[in-house]
């Protein structure tokens, strides 16, 4: 964990014989963050994805956000949540050792990057044993606003610096997505995916399905990014995408509460900084997978609503797990009580004892990210 924009550096990830792999991208450099790695596993907002031309309705009113150079704001504006420090301490539970993690809040002042309204922001990473990694997010305002946090975090399954993502396959619980114009923000009404390259309603190879020739893969820079429209809204977390790696085992589910998720394939990657593992990243080397609400929600009254008004709480939780894990965790319980574990196909390495380390070495890892950041020029 890093606290500057609240950033998921690592998550470790067993294959189908228990070795474990780093499957987050991350910069070797942290200076990069605030550059072209910026958004590479940070909490954005406070409203992630574009709002076209900067134009904030509300309430009669309209406010002017800060934008890129593109002439939107983007995750938030020109100084969003991913470049602020964030406050963090534990948020472990007490009694119960099979879950722990790390909570961090953030103010945003009224007027930030055009925002109305002063919002507290709390984001919470919280690991259970089993190797599921809840981000849950909430927030209050004390004026009529809009919020719409995301976790922006890239993973390759494979493990980071592995090349590319186009050998994975990847599903998504939807059967619409939003097509976008060349400054991709969203044309209006959603589309079916039947018949295009935007079909993940089962499993599909990241590569073979961006081969295809479809104006809105060129718009997306060569690839998705995009939002799907989720299956069956609910008030607790339903499935939203499963991400495997066929070369490993490893698979990663992702369930929310959110109504779309913004696919985005990693497509300006250009190999010019350097990751983790001294790998440079090329285009695809990892996809992001944001449980969000859609993009451009404010300009669009018939898309789920993102405002939030004082004495309301914003709450949003996403899940990601590791059926390998829990696997070796079934396995741990198994021999513990006396019953074989499952056959392996092969040798495996142990990971982290349990969530408590997890917990002791994200800390560490903010307090020297933090002092890294302070002393960089």
């Amino acid at each position: 964990m890093y606290a500057v924009g609240a950033r998921l550096h690592a998550l470790h990830v067993p294959d189908r014989d228990g070795v474990l792999a780093d499957v987050v991208l991350a910069p070797a450099d942290p200076r990069e963050l605030s550059g072209r790695a910026r958004y590479l596993g940070a909490t954005v907002g406070r409203y992630g994805n574009r709002i076209g031309g900067g134009v904030l309705p509300l309430d009669g009113e309209i406010h002017h956000l800060r934008t890129l150079p593109t002439g939107h704001s983007l995750h938030g504006g020109p100084e969003g949540f991913d470049l602020r420090k964030w406050s963090a301490q534990s948020a472990g539970y007490a009694g119960c050792e099979d879950r722990t993690g790390v909570r961090l809040r953030l103010r945003s002042q009224d007027g930030d990057q055009g925002f109305p309204g002063t919002v507290d922001a709390t984001v919470c990473y919280l690991l259970d044993r089993d190797g599921t990694l809840t981000i849950e997010y909430t927030a209050v305002t004390d004026r009529p606003t809009v919020v719409n946090l995301t976790n922006h975090a890239y993973f390759n399954l494979a493990g980071e610096g592995a090349g590319t993502v186009d050998g994975h396959l990847l599903q998504c619980d939807a059967d619409h997505y939003l097509p976008v114009d060349g400054s991709l923000i969203p044309l209006g009404p959603a589309e079916r995916v039947h018949g295009t390259p935007f079909d993940l309603t089962s499993p599909r190879r990241i590569g073979e399905a961006l081969a295809q020739d479809h104006r809105q893969l060129r718009l997306g820079g060569g690839g998705f990014d995009h939002n799907w429209v989720l299956r069956d809204a609910a008030a607790g977390p339903r499935r939203a995408a499963v991400l495997r790696d066929p070369a490993s085992g490893r698979r990663m589910d992702v369930h929310t509460t959110e109504p779309g998720l913004q696919i985005y394939t990693g497509n300006h990657f250009d190999g010019s900084f350097a990751g983790k593992s001294g790998s440079r990243y090329p285009a695809r080397a990892g996809v992001a997978l944001e449980t969000q609400h859609f993009p451009d929600s404010p300009n669009r009254p018939e898309y789920p609503s993102a405002v939030l008004r004082p004495g309301e709480v914003y709450h949003s939780t996403t899940c990601c797990a590791s059926p390998a894990r829990r696997r070796r965790t079934a396995d741990r319980s198994a021999t513990a009580s006396g019953s074989p574990p499952a056959p392996r196909s092969g040798p495996s390495r142990r990971g982290p004892a349990g969530p408590g380390s997890l917990l002791t070495a994200w800390l560490l890892a903010l307090t020297i990210t933090e002092r890294a950041l302070d002393a960089a020029p």
